[in-house]
């Protein structure tokens, strides 16, 4: 007896079938599915190296920088085992790069503190025998930071890109950095900024809120920012030292004769008057130009609030003793020509001390 065998039309079925699970199971591991033959969660090495600083706005709290992301991981189901371990990784770019990506899992990381969508990116991808993964990204983006201007001008400033993983939990993958990942992590040796000393790059790990009360990993990489003071001592606190100096004048100018004042009060007056137009002008140019300094506390702030009481002082000492000749009245000539002699120098030693003391402690 002759034995059956499948008719062609259902071996094509057949086939069609099987071919479909096939790109099933390779999109999805393309997509979603994570290697997991190692358990949860997968490790992701991180590491970002900062090429080129190309702007820093203090007063927004932005930088623009072309940064290096560097991402490693280990999937088993790209190891081959019929070559030789000290065989050299398949190494691909750009548009090479980014088609083999479509064929393989890629963890979800992104650079969480990016501002838009990047102005230029390049891919690089390494795959090593053993099955380890490192993915290479070149991007150029504005990114978000904290500015704190705390102690202007000897402040520190802290440039920062956040890679997270995005979509999965801490418990499905986690973002970490070793020895090699800081070794990469570093500025370019011609990186940069007008105005600023470019420091060294530091690795924080992190986590951000996600879905449902759960957490997503993070990594903060820091380049540190000194600033120069020069330019800004010139063109701030010297005006705000100078300023400073109008009220004292307005105290030492005058002098008394025989308990009786020589200089007529309006003139005194006036020249607190044009200082407190002075202050103001000064004012509205330095938070004009560093928007970012009117707000919180800070040196600039307290040596303004400096030049207003001293001010103030000399407005009331002149009233007071020249125009309504107060103590006199109270006491004697003699009594107000020594008050008056004692606030000459007290004033302007304690305003002097002031300022140095507001200084000193930004620069410590």
């Amino acid at each position: 007896m002759m034995a059956r065998f499948p008719s062609l039309g259902a071996l094509t079925r057949l086939l069609i079938v099987f071919a479909a699970f096939c790109a099933i199971h390779d999109a999805k591991a393309a997509s979603g599915d994570f290697p997991r033959d190692k358990g949860l969660p997968v490790l992701v090495n991180v590491g970002v190296a900062f090429i080129e600083i190309l702007g820093f706005d203090e007063n927004a709290g932005t930088f623009e920088a072309t940064v290096d992301l560097r991402v490693g991981w280990t999937d088993s189901r790209l190891a081959r085992a019929d070559v030789p371990a000290n065989t050299p990784p398949e190494t691909l770019r750009d548009v090479a790069a980014e088609t083999r990506m479509k064929s393989i899992w890629l963890p979800p990381v992104v650079l969480s503190n990016q501002i838009g969508e990047a102005s230029a990116s390049a891919y690089g991808l390494r795959i090593f025998s053993d099955g380890r993964v490192e993915l290479l990204r070149r991007v150029t983006a504005r990114f978000t930071t904290d500015v704190d201007v705390g102690r202007f001008p000897f402040d520190h400033q802290k440039l920062n890109v956040a890679p997270a993983l995005r979509g999965l939990t801490v418990a499905q993958a986690a973002l970490r950095f070793d020895q090699s990942d800081i070794d990469f992590s570093r500025p370019a040796r011609d990186a940069q900024l007008t105005g600023w000393s470019v420091g060294l790059v530091d690795l924080q790990s992190s986590t951000i809120p996600g879905w449902y009360n759960s957490s997503e990993d993070r990594v903060i990489a820091t380049l540190s920012l000194e600033r120069q003071p020069g330019l800004v001592v010139a063109s701030i606190f010297i005006p705000l030292f100078a300023s400073l100096l109008i009220p004292l004048l307005a105290i030492w100018l005058n002098f008394m004769k025989d308990g009786v004042f020589q200089v007529e009060t309006h003139e005194m007056v006036n020249i607190i008057i044009g200082g407190l137009f002075t202050v103001i002008a000064l004012n509205f140019t330095v938070y004009s130009t560093y928007v970012v300094l009117s707000v919180g506390d800070n040196t600039v702030n307290r040596l303004f609030a400096l030049n207003y009481v001293t001010l103030a002082m000399a407005l009331t000492v002149n009233i007071l003793f020249a125009r309504f000749n107060l103590i006199a009245r109270i006491f004697q000539p003699y009594v107000q020509e020594q008050v008056y002699y004692l606030i000459m120098w007290a004033v302007p030693v304690a305003a002097l001390s002031i300022a140095i003391s507001l200084m000193l402690t930004a620069y410590v």
